[in-house]
């Protein structure tokens, strides 16, 4: 079957913890599975030739974890960055975060800094990690700073549209094709909101840790199968 190629994919790579509780696990290994399932599902992703990847690695209400758990993911996301860097520059892509910096710590934040940096200008791909995300927490963000220029006399408020309005968010991004949520769950949890208002939604119930690259081609499938309208009707 030939696929269509959703130009933005996103992830919201849900059900680690069951995955292990269901193996008499501790959750922090189905993380650190996760991140694996992350690694392999990303190559293949650009391989299909998708342009633009957004993974949920960390809510802003992910916080509300056990503590321990919270210290792991934060540790996991340094050795995770180091260890799929150099596959993602070698490959081209260009890496960004979208999220609020307030609580991540020093080592975190300066490992983000670096991967961006050095990945800056790389054209074959862009991957959009959201940690400390919220997508509600991203709108409001991006009102306070039109409003500001607003306020500044900067802008005026006729100005204020769709497009110049999708500049102020985290990241400017193209909207997304088709967003993906794994483990059964049917909601998308706050996730890119603004991005997502036309994306075809795939919910799988295979437990992230277990989502690989025959997975992907069976949400390749299922959006093959979607008739995209944007609210239009489809002439006969």
């Amino acid at each position: 079957m030939e696929y269509k190629i959703p130009n933005h994919v996103a992830i919201i790579m849900d059900g680690n913890g069951r995955w292990a509780q269901q193996r008499g696990l501790k959750r922090t290994k189905g993380h650190e599975k996760g991140a694996d399932a992350l690694k392999k599902v990303s190559e293949y992703v650009y391989k299909k030739g998708v342009k633009v990847l957004s993974v949920f690695a960390f809510s802003t209400e992910n916080w509300k974890r056990d503590k321990e758990e919270v210290n792991y993911l934060m540790n996991l996301f340094l050795t995770a960055f180091k260890k799929n860097f150099g596959a993602v520059k070698k490959e081209g892509v260009k890496v960004i975060f979208s999220g609020i910096p307030d609580k991540l710590s020093d080592k975190v934040l300066n490992a983000m800094h670096k991967m961006t940096e050095e990945t800056k200008d790389n054209e074959n791909g862009i991957f959009n990690i959201c940690i400390n995300y919220g997508g509600q927490d991203e709108i409001v963000n991006a009102t306070k700073k039109i409003a500001k220029e607003v306020k500044k006399g900067t802008l005026e408020i006729d100005d204020i549209n769709q497009d110049m309005y999708n500049k102020y968010l985290f990241n400017e991004l193209p909207p997304i094709d088709l967003l993906i949520r794994t483990s059964g769950e049917m909601r998308i949890s706050n996730f890119m909101l603004w991005q997502a208002a036309y994306a075809e939604f795939y919910f799988a119930d295979t437990l992230w840790p277990d989502f690989d690259e025959k997975e992907f081609d069976k949400a390749l499938e299922e959006y093959t199968k979607r008739d995209r309208r944007f609210g239009a009707i489809k002439k006969k």
